[in-house]
């Protein structure tokens, strides 16, 4: 047989030298078992590398042994081939002591395939890729040494490789690609040359997305970048009708514009990012059991030759951190993060810059040449494929629900998309969960009445304390990516012929779908821990008080509902057994155990029932369905099929607007039947199928109370809603401001509360009845003009409709009675 390489080590050569490189190297190797490659067992591998160099041989050779893969050193049969070596190399560059070639050369194993390939019609291989990174980029702003030896576009010269070892071989990253086929990629050319130079290029594309992936886009330098950015003509247009509007100089204009892109833009340092790393890791350790990670493939599978914006729900400062420094672990580009302006601190500023953040004003209406830096520099961080990060909430959520989306940044992005894009785009959903918050003694503070705080450097050096404390086990799930340019062709399929004009109504619309799309996305990932369950359940039993067997018994209904019926393919739900998961919540300080004779029981304090009601927020719509089906069969104690479909669809409009729940309104039928075979199965509802009737269990029974409890999840909501209604209906249509809605509702749902007790803490809170209104409109089902006056018709009468059915006569007549005292008489 010809020889296919110039170059062979023998065996016990090969593995010394392995030895000696492992002595110093560490890897991280992705996927992380070989079944995850889903390789064809009838088929040979032959591993595929972009760049030669001797260390690159000997850890791909080392890692698919400790995988469990054939090695790549040692010789392989390809149909009549005998190959000495399981592995190609795509870039071959000449030897220094040899005359370059007229023309790039293929491998001659790649040439012998492709040939083989030719001439037997049942010959195939596996072709792996396999991406070895030492390190992952570096900033030209950080030192000389690193900068010149750290992972880059360029192609490394030996010496190059050598001192990249020394500097970056305890940051090594291994990814295993999966399997092409070579048929498939030869398929349809004329001879063995043409054919291989179409393997090259399929190959040479697929390792430059692997390598952005990895280490981003090809960086140019920081000032470079601002200076085309501030060159670019709509930047030039803002600045000179800035200076036209205002009577300035040009140069003063200029100025601003130049202070406006300093001001916004990061400032990426691999040496900023990787301290952060290590720094962060250390918290982690003390303050976290650990970060349990889920469906981050999705990611990876989809990253290459895509924009990427991960758009995570804001429960915590904690959130960015985390998302990036797990994404900084798995071997991949950390985004540049959307930072409000109130974290440009001193100090703390220009670290979170390097990290790669980029700074937003809250406010910028009225600041047309701030809003065009803005986002001339949002495009040009889209255009070269930079991975974004921002919160589509605006805030973090004080009440643990997920909020409503603001559209500033997101509108900004499907404008700059729709303008000129140079890659598919794609949201990736995460949802992040906590088992106890950090903020949380703050949040409390809020919720009592108190300001919100200005964060400030002495606050977050003061915040240090929290590292005394215990926060159990954070959850990280990524959802399923939303593909902006399909989404796009659903809302207006003509967007490409038409001019741009970011004032269009189709574009506004589309914004707002999107908005509610990646608002839903968010929460179909939800995770269901340990304190999700306890709060569920717990805050749900009068007095926040329960028997432990009792306590323990709602967590198994609720862990088989969420089995049974399944709010989403992607909800990850815990499935520790019950006590473990009281026994969880109470190491977290988040509940007491009381010792009584007749026997043990579980309570929570009004301060840890305030902290649990965020817990049991962050999930209530996973189990809003089954909850409002309780809620319906428990108050009426018996009820028709037909008419508890009625009602559920009646109030689902109103449920889907707050919660941003994932069905459309004509899956629900199907659901219904699912959730009522779900709680006939826990013997929570009995189903009289002769008389079509859903009845409730004996009043006396031990399931009856329990029902009445998975009922109690939804109420609280449910009783919002009705008091912001029947607040509407009294006053009447154009009568109420949103400020005056806000107001009103705040006050007699505190005035409520002191008649009646609630299992929700938090059933007055201000912000809640502010969602409530949004979402009312949001749903069409109010209308604002002009003056700011909130309208309505006949269509606020149907969720109104269903009050009798779900809400006791004693707490329904005393929402009809202070709202009607609240009208104008």
């Amino acid at each position: 047989m010809s020889r296919l390489f110039y170059f062979d080590f023998a065996g016990w050569t090969l593995n010394a030298l392995k030895r000696l490189l492992y002595r110093w190297i560490r890897t991280n190797v992705f996927p992380e078992q070989a079944d995850m490659l889903k390789l064809r067992p009838d088929l040979p591998i032959i591993y595929v590398l972009h760049q030669r160099h001797l260390s690159n041989l000997l850890v791909l050779d080392h890692e698919c042994r400790q995988l469990g893969l054939p090695p790549a050193l040692k010789p392989v049969r390809t149909g009549s081939l005998l190959a000495r070596r399981a592995f190609f190399v795509l870039t071959r560059q000449p030897d220094a002591y040899r005359p370059p070639p007229r023309r790039i050369a293929h491998s001659p194993l790649l040439m012998a395939l492709v040939r083989q390939t030719e001439s037997d019609p049942q010959f195939d291989v596996q072709l792996v890729p396999v991406t070895i990174l030492w390190g992952h980029a570096a900033s030209k702003q950080e030192s000389i040494l690193k900068a010149l030896f750290a992972e880059t576009w360029q192609a490394a010269t030996p010496l190059r490789q050598l001192l990249s070892i020394l500097l970056h071989g305890r940051h090594t990253v291994v990814r295993f690609s999966a399997p092409m086929s070579l048929r498939d990629m030869a398929r349809d050319c004329s001879d063995a040359a043409e054919s291989a130079q179409k393997v090259n290029e399929v190959l040479e594309t697929h390792f430059s997305q692997q390598r952005e992936m990895a280490i981003g886009p090809d960086l140019s330098h920081r000032r470079t970048q601002l200076r085309a950015l501030l060159a670019s003509p709509n930047v030039r247009a803002a600045i000179a009708a800035e200076a036209h509007d205002k009577n300035l100089p040009l140069a003063q204009a200029e100025k601003a514009a130049r202070d406006f892109a300093h001001e916004i833009a990061s400032d990426f340092s691999f040496s900023v990012v990787r301290a952060l790393s290590i720094f962060l890791e250390w918290v982690w350790t003390r303050v976290y059991s650990g970060i349990e990670i889920h469906n981050l493939n999705r990611v990876t599978e989809l990253a290459p030759g895509n924009g990427i914006i991960y758009v995570p729900c804001h429960r915590s400062h904690v959130d960015y951190l985390l998302l990036s420094y797990i994404i900084f672990g798995q071997g991949m580009m950390v985004p540049h993060i959307a930072a409000g302006s109130n974290l440009n601190l001193p100090v703390v500023g220009s670290i979170l810059r390097g990290g790669g953040a980029f700074f937003l004003r809250r406010k910028i209406k009225g600041e047309p040449l701030y809003a065009t830096v803005f986002l001339g520099y949002l495009h040009l961080m889209l255009d070269r494929g930079f991975p974004l990060e921002y919160f589509i909430e605006g805030s973090r959520s004080r009440s643990g629900r997920m909020l409503s989306p603001k559209a500033g940044i997101l509108a900004m992005t499907v404008q700059s998309f729709v303008r000129e894009h140079s890659r598919p785009l794609l949201f990736v959903p995460v949802y992040v969960g906590y088992e106890k918050l950090m903020e949380g003694s703050v949040y409390l503070e809020e919720l009592e009445g108190k300001p919100k705080k200005k964060e400030t450097l002495l606050g977050l050096l003061g915040a240090a304390r929290v590292l005394r404390q215990h926060f159990g086990k954070v959850h990280v799930n990524f959802g399923p990516p939303l593909a902006l340019e399909e989404f796009l062709d659903q809302q207006h399929a003509q967007w490409r012929e038409e001019p741009f004009n970011r004032k269009a109504p189709w574009l506004h619309d589309a914004v707002e779908a999107t908005a509610k799309a990646l608002a839903r996305s968010i929460n179909a990932a939800a995770v269901v821990n340990a304190v999700n369950l306890v709060a569920l359940t717990l805050l749900s039993t009068p007095k926040h008080t329960a028997d432990v067997g009792l306590l323990q018994r709602q967590i198994e209904h609720i862990q088989f509902l969420l089995a049974a019926v399944p709010y989403s393919p992607s909800v990850v739900a815990c499935n520790l057994p019950p006590g473990d998961i009281i026994a969880q919540a109470q190491r977290l300080k988040l509940l007491e155990f009381k010792t009584h004779p007749l026997g043990d029981l579980v309570l929570a304090t009004k301060q840890q029932a305030t902290l649990l009601a965020y817990f049991r927020n962050n999930v209530l719509h996973v189990l809003a369905l089954p909850a409002l089906l309780a809620c319906l069969v428990s108050h009426n104690g018996r009820l028709k099929r037909l008419r508890a479909k009625e009602a559920i669809k009646g109030i689902y409009g109103l449920l889907r607007a707050e919660l941003f729940l994932r069905w459309e309104p004509h899956e629900l039928d199907d659901l219904i039947d699912r959730t009522e075979n779900a709680l006939v199965a826990r013997d929570l509802i009995v189903n009289d199928a002769a008389n079509n009737v859903l009845r409730a269990p004996d009043p006396n029974s031990q399931a009856s109370a329990e029902l009445r409890q998975l009922g109690e999840i939804i109420r609280p909501t449910l009783e919002r809603q009705f008091l912001t209604l029947a607040l509407l209906k009294h006053h009447g249509s154009g009568k109420l401001t949103i400020a005056k809605l806000e107001e009103s509702s705040h006050l007699l749902a505190q005035r409520l509360a002191l008649l009646y007790e609630f299992n929700a803490p938090e059933f007055s809170e201000k912000s809640l009845f502010t969602n409530v209104i949004r979402n009312l409109i949001d749903a069409e089902v109010l209308q604002v003009d002009d003056d700011g006056l909130l309208h309505f018709d006949d269509r606020i009468t149907v969720p109104a409709g269903q009050t009798e059915l779900l809400l006791g006569a004693d707490v329904r007549h005393s929402i009809e009675r202070i709202a009607l005292a609240d009208a104008p008489k």
